[in-house]
């Protein structure tokens, strides 16, 4: 999927179309947004700007939880997401992004990191 970029396909004051003086770089293109959902984890490698590798999670099973009372933290399986402010489908089709409140064994946490960018799920136990 490729986005425009600025000032590469516009038109002139007088109506002319504007020609190029270059064609689109590779850190100029754009993709779909990867969306975790629940399943046995994944992720993909991306490589960015820079050569620096990106990872991000495709599907998630466990998620890094924090206790702030005990002030501890562990692994726990993710039952589900009971919902996801950023978008009602996402909250329909179960995406974890950052804001998210998922149910584990330990409870209902709220998703702090953003796992199609990081990598990982962590997140904080709400009180009950």
């Amino acid at each position: 999927m490729t986005r425009s970029v600025e000032n590469l396909s516009k038109r002139k004051t007088t109506g002319g179309i504007t020609v190029p003086g270059r064609g689109r770089r590779k850190h100029e293109r754009d993709g779909f947004a990867l969306e975790t959902v629940l399943g046995k984890q994944t992720g993909i490698k991306r490589r960015i700007r820079g050569g620096a590798i990106r990872v991000g999670l495709t599907l998630a099973e466990y998620a890094n939880v924090v206790d702030p009372q005990s002030n501890s933290s562990k692994k726990v399986k993710i039952s589900r997401v009971l919902s996801n402010q950023a978008n009602r489908d996402y909250e329909r089709r179960g995406v974890i992004t950052r804001g998210s409140i998922i149910e584990t064994e330990l409870g209902t946490a709220r998703v702090t990191s953003r796992p199609s960018q990081d990598g990982v799920v962590n997140a904080v136990l709400q009180k009950k």
